[in-house]
């Protein structure tokens, strides 16, 4: 079995001990990613924001893995607030427009760094 870690400085490096994704038998594996702004500890202001910003690291990620957005095949998302599914649902369209992945989506306590949303994908490299 093949494993490779995926790293690029385009998302923000990870804040713990693991890697930002993992290749492994063609298919890639994300860490939950939060819209903490690449190069800094910053989040943007707002679930909206915040949901943008996260899918623009998933992008980054993806494109480091040599791949993207439209091979991903599942996604785990993780809202602090039910109440925000809405907003997020919106964006997170923008991004998948055409046959989405698979999807769960849950709200949980809290989130790293304060976040609002984190997201994390399996695609096919």
């Amino acid at each position: 079995m093949s494993r490779e870690v995926v790293k690029t400085p385009n998302a923000p490096g990870a804040v713990g001990p693991y890697s930002q994704a993992i290749i492994a038998n063609g298919f890639v594996f994300t860490a939950g990613q939060t819209g903490m702004v690449p190069g800094t500890k910053e989040l943007p202001a707002g679930v909206e924001a915040q949901t943008r910003q996260v899918l623009e690291n998933l992008k980054a990620i993806l494109t480091a893995a040599g791949t993207g957005l439209d091979r991903v095949v599942k996604t785990t998302v993780f809202l602090q607030n039910m109440g925000d599914f809405a907003t997020m649902n919106a964006i997170y369209a923008e991004y998948f427009p055409n046959d989405p992945p698979a999807r769960s989506t849950v709200e949980v306590a809290k989130l790293p760094i304060g976040a609002l949303v984190e997201i994390e994908a399996v695609a096919l490299v």
